[in-house]
């Protein structure tokens, strides 16, 4: 078994919960170090194995993720449990292998027009970047995942509709630098159900035996049933955010990840159990509340709770 089988094994659905990043790169007020590693701890304890930790970038301009060397450790230390961090450039990519991340994700912009804007590169220039890292990772002590995601694949904040065919082209390259696994993302939640559906099919169809994992926002409440369209498309990876944490600067006033919550149900409602306990996830709650009183949370299982007759604990 490979590295990446290991973390994301074949014909199984694995939920990532990426509020610890994704969720907190936009809130004024963040949790402690402390609040991090309960949230990490409970989740842990409801089932949860993957998380989204956090940042190697300018602790000056992103506080919120100037202890993500913390909250590695927090997630190694806890059997089975996987981190996942974000590295943007060579410097960060050089810390996040130091701090013995097993997962390292960077972005490449689908569109030229967004790439130069978000990180005055072209996209040619972040795909270099990309098998820079994929190096790096080859010559690391313990040889991490490397997940490349592509923002604004089903459109973007600057030139709307994203041709299909040119992410498609993108996760060919991606592949081809050497990542482990290409995110699928909707970053400004733009894209329906067909949409998602028809991308994530292409996406698998290049990826072949390796993962690909589908990140969806809820801008236009088409989170959950775009994440049923991916899973029918042949996605086993899917992206959310506890209580719908998260938001983008491209898209002002927009909610956040998909709700990760009703994910789990989502995923359960259609066979694919998920090992998560949703009564004690819903219960994680309780800590974004405390520390971040002033964050919306959303989520229609969090509302409404579990149908009658329906049992909490995942299979």
């Amino acid at each position: 078994m490979t590295r990446v089988q290991d973390v994301y094994p074949d014909n199984k659905v694995i939920l990532r919960e990426v509020g610890l990043r994704d969720g907190l790169q936009l809130v004024k007020k963040f949790p402690s170090t402390a609040a991090k590693q309960r949230w990490i701890r409970d989740e842990y304890a409801a089932g949860v194995r993957n998380f989204e930790v956090g940042s190697f970038l300018p602790a000056k301009t992103f506080p919120q993720f100037a202890d993500v060397r913390d909250i590695v450790q927090t997630v190694a230390s806890l059997p089975g449990a996987y981190g996942i961090a974000l590295a943007l450039n060579e410097r960060g990519v050089n810390e996040a292998l130091a701090s013995g991340v097993a997962e390292v994700a960077t972005v490449v912009s689908a569109t030229e027009e967004h790439s130069q804007a978000n990180a005055n590169r072209s996209r040619e220039s972040a795909i270099a970047n990309v098998k820079r890292l994929c190096e790096l990772r080859d010559a690391s002590a313990h040889r991490p995942v490397v997940n490349a995601a592509i923002s604004m694949a089903l459109g973007c904040s600057i030139v709307g509709p994203v041709d299909p065919n040119e992410v498609l082209r993108l996760t060919e390259k991606l592949y081809e630098a050497g990542v482990d696994m290409v995110a699928i993302a909707d970053t400004v939640g733009y894209a329906g159900p067909k949409q998602v559906g028809e991308l994530t099919k292409g996406a698998v169809r290049i990826a072949g035996s390796k993962p690909v994992c589908v990140h969806l926002h809820d801008t236009r409440g088409m989170g959950i049933a775009n994440a049923s369209a991916a899973l029918d498309a042949g996605a086993r990876v899917l992206d959310g955010s506890l209580g719908g944490l998260g938001g983008c600067p491209f898209a002002p006033g927009a909610t956040g990840n998909v709700v990760f919550e009703d994910l789990v149900f989502l995923c359960e409602s259609k066979g694919f159990p998920t090992g998560i306990d949703l009564e004690k996830l819903i219960a994680v709650r309780a800590i974004l509340r405390a520390e971040m009183p002033g964050e919306t949370l959303y989520g229609g299982l969090a509302r409404a709770g579990l149908p009658c007759g329906t049992a909490a604990k995942a299979a």
